[in-house]
């Protein structure tokens, strides 16, 4: 683990917006303007380091290799419906199925509470577009990922493909249940809120490991749960606003 969080002394003087349920459309530009040529590469490049230098480091993010994965991920690729300007804008955008991507600093944010080390088994619920999915993926060795959404984990699967993050793994099924046959994990994160920490979750996270969860059902707050030998140590971080985690229904003929 990379030491300790060095944001969690950020002012809480506004919230930060991570998966608004609702109103996702007008709280960035969408394709106005957009004429479908996507800009250069190193143009594509600027928009990355500006993205990160003026939302992510201004707002106290310092984890070198969490800055270096945000400048390197291609976030517009993820969400094709926008254009390149409002695919790094700083803000959520929709993505299908009354989905959202949160905004880049919220990524961030969880990235680095996470304290991933390259050697890591990262656990993501919510892959949602898959971006992430690939952040945690120039972070952690693996990242296994689940989308209840099977439209949405198919669409994440081939833009991971697409963009070479062969070491990030997609299962169609219930966050709520993790994925037992590869834990242990030594970071878990949650993108959408259950309205408790999900036992199944804490079960398996590694001794030593964290876990970054929003929890609630209307405004959340954001949970930094690390597991040790002696049991859970949680702490609350910042007040954030996601969708809500959806269960699969549960089969009452049986």
């Amino acid at each position: 683990m990379r030491g300790s969080l060095s944001v969690l002394t950020l002012a809480l003087s506004s919230l930060t917006v991570a998966c608004p349920q609702t109103g996702c459309t007008g709280n960035g530009p969408g394709r106005a303007g957009f004429d479908g040529q996507l800009p250069s590469d190193s143009a594509l490049a600027v928009l990355r380091h500006e993205m990160v230098r003026r939302q992510i480091t201004a707002r106290g993010v310092r984890d070198t290799a969490v800055l270096r994965a945000m400048r390197e991920v291609p976030r517009h690729l993820f969400v094709p419906e926008a254009s390149p300007t409002a695919a790094y804008g700083d803000h959520p955008l929709p993505i299908s199925h009354g989905q959202t991507i949160s905004q880049p600093y919220i990524v961030a944010f969880m990235a680095e509470a996470a304290e991933i080390d390259p050697m890591d088994r990262a656990l993501e619920i919510g892959t949602g577009s898959g971006y992430g999915a690939a952040v945690l993926a120039e972070l952690a060795a693996e990242v296994y990922t689940i989308e209840i959404v099977p439209e949405l984990a198919d669409r994440a699967r081939r833009a991971l493909e697409r963009t070479g993050y062969d070491n990030v793994h997609v299962l169609t099924g219930d966050g709520w249940l993790g994925w037992p046959e590869h834990a242990p994990f030594d970071a878990i994160v949650v993108t959408a809120a259950p309205p408790e920490v999900p036992p199944a979750l804490v079960e398996q996270l590694a001794v030593g490991g964290i876990m970054v969860v929003p929890v609630g059902r209307v405004l959340q707050d954001l949970r930094i749960v690390r597991k040790t030998a002696r049991g859970i140590v949680e702490e609350t971080a910042i007040p954030v606003r996601f969708v809500p985690m959806v269960r699969q229904p549960r089969d009452t003929t049986r």
